[in-house]
């Protein structure tokens, strides 16, 4: 059984490099998740991104502690831990219970806030017209959706092309789904790392002085 100094140690190293791949899927998939959503910046999506960039510095610390078997940098490297888990856990929960009204809200605040630039930028993305079609709603043209390529009919573009309100709150769910999954299950990573660490602090190095306590 993986039980003894040496094994913890390797143990903790190893989990401690985990982290580091696991801090740039962190960022990697709430970056992704922000950028598909093109017209509207979504926070608890962002604070993915924080707990990923916490994580990476955070293994770093881990891996001087585990191979020093530094006690004060143990010490503060699982309460950190624990705190990030915890935040983590609930960032991602956040994420799976954003409820699809109220992504529809912010896809039409980030619609009405977005820079004309940045909405032809995702009419272009999209392959869409117009956010969405209401009763005062005035038809379209090419000059409204620039480089769109479903705009066939450079008088009138809904002959052809959708509206961007559905394929933005898609894109948005998705961003959210992902960003949640993938935080919720590495969060549970950190859990191990905090009970790895306890357990290794609580061990005596065989090379240290035998009467000392480390």
């Amino acid at each position: 059984m993986c039980g003894g100094f040496t094994c913890t140690k390797n143990a903790l190293i190893a989990l401690n490099i985990l982290y580091i791949l696991v801090s740039s899927i962190l960022i990697g998939v709430a970056a992704y998740g922000m950028a598909a959503s093109k017209v509207t910046s979504i926070a608890i999506i962002g604070g993915i991104i924080v707990c990923g960039v916490f994580l990476f510095l955070l293994s770093l610390v881990g891996l001087v502690g585990a191979r020093k078997h530094h006690q004060v940098l143990l010490f503060f490297y699982m309460v950190i831990l624990f705190i990030l888990f915890v935040v983590q856990f609930s960032i991602a929960c956040a994420c799976l219970a954003f409820g699809s009204e109220q992504q529809s809200r912010v896809a039409a605040k980030g619609w009405n806030t977005a820079s004309k630039h940045d909405q032809q930028s995702a009419q272009s993305f999209f392959n869409c017209c117009g956010y969405e079609k209401t009763s005062k709603a005035v038809t379209l043209n090419s000059t409204d959706c620039p480089n769109v390529k479903c705009c066939m009919d450079p008088t009138n573009c809904w002959a052809n092309c959708e509206v961007c309100a559905p394929k933005i709150k898609t894109a948005i769910a998705n961003a959210l789904e992902i960003s949640g999954f993938v935080g919720l299950f590495f969060s549970f990573t950190e859990f191990i790392g905090v009970w790895l660490t306890v357990r290794y602090r609580n061990q005596k190095n065989p090379r240290a002085d035998p009467s000392a306590f480390l």
